[in-house]
């Protein structure tokens, strides 16, 4: 993968969640709901945690990617395409 934030493993679920859409679909994401109604949600601590990074803006329903955090997120696709995973 490009460059490694440092992130924890509740923040990088964020991106992993948004590759496995982005990869299924083959559409863009530019944003994943933060909870889903049956039982799944991000992590509070991951949220803030991406927030006070400046990769995503959120609210109670909704966490949208920034301009950084869509090329985190890019870069974590391409990573998982091209088989890299250092």
């Amino acid at each position: 993968m490009a460059e490694r934030p440092g992130l924890s493993d509740d923040a990088l679920a964020v991106f992993a969640f948004a590759a496995y859409h982005e990869l299924s679909s083959g559409q863009p994401v530019r944003s994943v709901v933060r909870r889903d109604g049956v039982g799944h949600k991000a992590s509070d601590a991951a949220v803030s945690e991406l927030t006070g990074r400046g990769l995503v803006e959120a609210d109670d329903g909704e966490i949208r990617f920034t301009e950084g955090g869509e090329r985190l997120l890019r870069a974590f696709v391409s990573g998982l395409r091209e088989g890299r995973t250092t």
